[in-house]
């Protein structure tokens, strides 16, 4: 059994559309392509990910909960990368590994390429602290929205974040426990796993201001519990993160293969299985 060229790494990894989406770019451009899913626990990730290196392996996809690992075992990453500390996408240069960050691109090319959303000055609310929270946030600043509001249930880590960031005059962090007392966002995004743990995020429904955008990272039946309370809460629009998805996994493509291929047939049909709770 010859070893894949390309691969998602992660754990869990049995859910990914990350395969599928990728043999579908492959096919539209035309470009063979071997792309495999790989299940590696955090405390074998960098053995597994040197094993697939020397058999041959040409760049990975890196997902929940590893991105902040993978970023600790490159030589090189791109600004972006560097910034939010958290890598997605890695490619084989020279015997190591370069490290990107499409997470960030990919939310924004769905928010505002696909849903034609205008994100500037929104007072902004992030839930959580990880790899994908911290390229969202880097991303969002970087789209001009107003302010950032970050809340994790570990605090320290969302301190961390913020400090990160180094723009105190946007950035705050809160306690989780202050959710109520936080007045009202236009803009909510969800970067915790508590979907994919099958966890409810207990959220007031005053966080939401009137025709306010929430967002989860998560899409399918993860992003299900946050898009209900949205939808519960009467925000103006309520989306599961399907279209970054595929627009982070258009990007990488676009690193390894040298085209980015067309990423609304991809999503269109992926889509139509994965429907969000109800027609926006």
């Amino acid at each position: 059994m010859t070893s894949p060229d390309y691969a998602v790494f992660g754990h869990p990894i049995s859910h990914s559309l990350s395969p599928r989406i990728h043999a579908a770019f492959g096919k539209q451009t035309g470009i063979a392509l071997d792309y495999a899913a790989i299940d590696a626990p955090a405390d074998v990730f960098a053995a597994t990910l040197a094993r697939f290196a020397d058999a041959g392996g040409r760049g990975a996809n890196i997902t929940l909960p590893l991105k902040q690992d993978a970023f600790g075992l490159c030589a090189q990453t791109s600004d972006f990368a560097s910034r939010a500390g958290a890598v997605n996408t890695l490619t084989r240069v020279d015997g190591s590994w370069h490290g990107d960050n499409t997470d960030g691109p990919g939310l924004i090319r769905d928010l505002t390429g696909r849903h034609s959303l205008d994100l500037r000055e929104r007072r902004s609310l992030l839930l959580g602290a990880g790899g994908a929270a911290r390229a969202a946030a880097h991303a969002l600043l970087d789209a001009g929205i107003g302010e950032l509001v970050i809340v994790n249930r570990n605090a320290e880590r969302a301190d961390a974040l913020a400090d990160s960031i180094r723009d105190p005059s946007r950035v705050h962090t809160r306690y989780w426990n202050d959710l109520a007392d936080l007045g009202s966002f236009d803009l909510i995004v969800n970067a915790t796993s508590a979907g994919v743990a099958r966890e409810t995020l207990q959220l007031p429904f005053a966080l939401v201001a009137p025709r306010a955008l929430c967002y989860d990272l998560s899409y399918g039946a993860a992003a299900f519990g946050f898009v209900a309370w949205a939808r519960a809460a009467s925000a103006g629009k309520a989306l599961d993160g399907l279209g970054m998805l595929v627009e982070q996994a258009a990007e990488s493509f676009a690193i390894w293969h040298g085209m980015r291929p067309d990423t609304d047939p991809v999503h269109d049909a992926l889509r139509a299985e994965l429907p969000l709770l109800a027609t926006d």
